[in-house]
C-alpha cells in the first residue's frame, strides 16, 4: 500500500489551554473526540468532526503529577526537548481568507511573517504556536494583492 496524505500532527505541552486558544481561536480548528487515552489531551478537527474527518493536530497533554499513562503510551521525553520542531521544520496548510488570518493574528498578539514565493502563486504567512512549532499557511498570491 502506498503512503497517502499527511494524517495529522501531535504536540506534546504542559500547557494543552494555551495550545487549544492558538488552534481554535487563530488556526479556526474544532476540538472533537478522543478516545479515552490515560493522559489528558486534546483532537482537532478542521471542518466535519469524527467520524466524517480525522484530526489534524493531536494535543497530547503531560501531567507531570501521574506521566505514566502517557509514557505507557507513547514513551518518556525529557520535558527540555519539548518546544519547537526539533528536526522538522514547519508544518503547512493550504489556506484561504488572508486577510481574516492576519487580523486573527493580530488580534490574538500571535507575530507572523509573510513573502510572496515567486512563479508559484503562493503567498505565505508564518507563525509559531504556544509550543514553538512553525505552521506556514500558504495562501493564492492574488490574496496577497487584495488583503
Amino acid at each position: 500500500m502506498p503512503v497517502g496524505r499527511l494524517d495529522h500532527y501531535s504536540i506534546r505541552t504542559l500547557d494543552i489551554e494555551a495550545s487549544r486558544r492558538f488552534y481554535t481561536e487563530v488556526m479556526g480548528f474544532e476540538t472533537g473526540f478522543r478516545p479515552p487515552f490515560n493522559f489528558p489531551g486534546l483532537w482537532l478537527y478542521n471542518g466535519a468532526p469524527y467520524p466524517e474527518s480525522t484530526g489534524v493536530v493531536h494535543i497530547i497533554g503531560i501531567d507531570p503529577d501521574d506521566p505514566q499513562g502517557l509514557k505507557d503510551y507513547l514513551g518518556d521525553r525529557d520535558v527540555a526537548s519539548l518546544q519547537g520542531t526539533g528536526t522538522v521544520d514547519h508544518m503547512a496548510f493550504t489556506a484561504t481568507g488572508l486577510a481574516g488570518m492576519r487580523s486573527r493574528l493580530q488580534q490574538h498578539d500571535v507575530p507572523f511573517r509573510e513573502r510572496t514565493v515567486p512563479s508559484l502563486g503562493l503567498h505565505q504567512v508564518f507563525c509559531e504556536d504556544p509550543s514553538g512549532v512553525t505552521i506556514e499557511l500558504n495562501y493564492p498570491a492574488a490574496e496577497a494583492a487584495t488583503a
